[in-house]
């Protein structure tokens, strides 16, 4: 890679001598530019973006410290050099809180620029690394993120709630539990003939930049639900007007922009995952209020009869738990088909994974990563499905494949061994025996 060098000095011998050593000593490596002065230097690196700035101290007009002052304002990540014929410790105290790298006096020395030069060079490759893998590292989390956040909706949704896990979970999604409340999204039954996947996005995206912390469950038997932070300047009527008219527009969106009329619920506020879970019940009940599409019903309103006629209101706390736990019972089937369904995706991808790499070095870490799945619960999984540890699988894979190549009497025992994976032919006989109760040799002889 080029990175580009700004060399500013008011000596235009001194800026040719420098890029002479440069281009000679470390020919293709470097874009130079020249600034023969402090603003020139301060114009150059806005226009080029320097990934190094070597600074003259002493210059006509803007001086070298002010200039990289300016100019570490505008490029955070630049590198800069000192270039003074004086004694640097008089200017090291401003120049370290500038972030000056190094410096260099005057004249030059050629070994010295060089290996200058060569240092910022890999602190620039190792940044670059890092961000690198801070871009991957963000990517994996923002495929993860709607998997844990259906997760932790789940552990609202259910009976059995394990406080630690939600915890863990509403640390690494940012949804602090203190205190908040759920909505029930509700869609007409004619969605099912509609493209759902792009409905579901285009809502979960809606209410994600909508700026309230939350996180949205999957889609689920024409129910999705997003869990509300509260905001701490909000109480009581304020946060209940805020979660209405939040809701009014949500039903505006997917009316306009997706020609739908959905019904929305909201629960009353709870603290922790049992109180999200109490809230989200009673945003179910509301989601069911009216029956014209684009309304939003809240369940403190509910309670009392503001969106129920005088007959309804009187309904038995019974019918009502009823009707939310009669959902909540589909719901939760659907739930336990769909991850059923999920797993053995993600089983059947790892399984071809393995299948087409099980001669190489791999590794259960590897084929975990590879399916986006923590390596414990991959194992535990693997092994629920297929009967054995991953160990057990990639060998059963590995000997059979022995078998066959032993029986076809091409290829050395230990041409073998390699063959399948095995680096060490002692250590492949003692694996082929454990497995079939032969070494490869009584294996061979047996089958002639």
């Amino acid at each position: 890679m080029s990175y580009r060098l700004l060399i500013a000095d008011d000596e235009a011998l001194e800026r040719e001598g420098l890029e002479w050593i440069v281009r000679n000593q470390m020919p293709g490596r470097f874009q130079v530019i020249h600034a023969e002065n402090g603003r020139t230097a301060i114009e150059r690196a806005e226009e080029h973006r320097p990934h190094i700035v070597m600074m003259d101290v002493n210059m006509p007009g803007i001086q070298g410290l002010a200039a990289i002052r300016e100019i570490k304002q505008r490029l955070p990540e630049t590198k800069f050099v000192l270039v003074t014929a004086y004694d640097y410790f008089a200017y090291a105290k401003e120049a370290l809180t500038l972030g000056v790298s190094s410096y260099i006096v005057k004249p030059a020395k050629r070994d010295e620029l060089v290996g200058t030069l060569e240092q910022l060079v890999q602190e620039l490759e190792e940044e670059k690394r890092k961000r690198m893998d801070e871009l991957k590292l963000r990517d994996k989390m923002f495929q993860l993120e709607p998997l844990m956040e259906n997760e932790l909706s789940l552990m609202f949704m259910v009976d059995q709630i394990v406080e630690a896990d939600a915890r863990l979970l509403s640390e690494w999604l940012d949804f602090p539990l203190e205190e908040g409340c759920a909505l029930v999204v509700a869609f007409p039954p004619d969605i099912r003939s509609l493209d759902q996947r792009k409905i579901y996005d285009s809502l979960r995206s809606f209410v994600k930049t909508n700026g309230l912390p939350c996180i949205v469950s999957s889609l689920i038997d024409l129910h999705m639900t997003v869990f509300l932070h509260k905001r701490s300047e909000l109480s009581g009527t304020a946060w209940l007007e805020h979660v209405k008219k939040y809701g009014e527009q949500l039903c505006s969106f997917a009316n306009r922009q997706l020609g739908i009329d959905i019904f929305v619920g909201i629960g009353s506020e709870g603290k922790e995952a049992a109180g999200f879970r109490k809230s989200y019940f009673e945003a179910v009940i509301a989601s069911t209020c009216s029956e014209n599409g684009g309304t939003v019903c809240h369940f403190d309103e509910l309670k009392q009869g503001k969106e129920m006629s005088a007959r309804e209101a009187s309904k038995s706390s019974a019918d009502s738990d009823g009707l939310h736990r009669s959902y909540v019972t589909a719901a939760l089937q659907r739930i336990r088909e769909e991850r059923e369904l999920q797993t053995l995706t993600v089983l059947d991808r790892a399984k071809k994974y393995i299948t087409e790499r099980y001669t190489e070095e791999v590794s259960l870490e590897e084929v975990a990563d590879y399916v986006h799945l923590n390596p414990h619960y991959f194992s535990k999984i693997f092994k629920q499905q297929f009967g054995d540890t991953f160990i057990d699988f990639v060998t059963g894979l590995r000997i059979d494949k022995a078998k066959t190549l032993i029986a076809e009497a091409r290829l050395s025992l230990k041409e073998v061994c390699y063959e399948v994976g095995y680096k060490d032919p002692n250590y492949f006989s003692r694996v082929f025996k454990k497995v079939t109760g032969l070494t490869p040799t009584e294996y061979r002889t047996q089958i002639q």
